[in-house]
């Protein structure tokens, strides 16, 4: 039996861990599509466990046109109430209207920079930031500073924690922690 391959400890062994881990978490994403995805979860998961927003990611899928932000822009109070009775979703008012709002700020973002991934990436000069430590930072100064832009710009569910998850899991920060044989590439 193979020895199997030593992880950052976040993940354990859960097997829907293991594959976000191994296969998305801290891979640079630039799709704008992929990246507006990603925000919305991580905005999802405020107050939440992440193994509750990935085992519902397939429902948030359906329910909001696979991401795709020029769909969801144009959604209503109408819409939100029926997203209000999808019980594979997170169920909270405030969360989906985010959604709608984070979507029309994305298009107008995506409209002035080229895209929201050049916008983003614009911040670490293209390059993924790598860091090893045996400890996550919840934020750092990047993370506050892209928070406030989103903000400012009138995103909601963008505080900086959720920024600092966020730039790990589309991997503008290369966080995989020491001993990780995602690290060690």
């Amino acid at each position: 039996m193979a020895k199997p391959k030593p992880r950052c400890f976040w993940c354990g062994d859960d097997p829907l861990y293991v594959a976000y881990h191994d296969k998305e978490w801290g891979v640079p994403v630039r799709d704008d599509r992929r990246l507006f995805e990603q925000l919305i979860l991580e905005g999802a998961q405020a107050g939440l466990s992440w193994h509750t927003v990935l085992k519902k990611r397939e429902a948030y899928r359906k329910a909001f046109a696979n991401f795709d932000a020029k769909k969801i822009a144009k959604y209503n109070s109408k819409k939100i109430d029926a997203l209000m009775k999808n019980a594979g979703i997170i169920r909270h008012r405030g969360k989906l209207e985010s959604v709608v709002l984070n979507a029309r700020v994305c298009l107008a973002m995506a409209k002035e920079h080229g895209s929201f991934s050049q916008w983003l990436w614009a911040h670490v000069d293209g390059k993924p930031i790598v860091r090893r430590s045996r400890k996550l930072l919840t934020m750092t100064l990047l993370s506050v500073t892209i928070s406030k832009e989103l903000k400012r710009r009138g995103m909601k569910f963008v505080g900086p924690t959720i920024i600092q998850a966020y730039l790990q899991a589309v991997g503008v920060l290369d966080e995989h922690l020491p001993g990780c044989w995602k690290a060690i590439k």
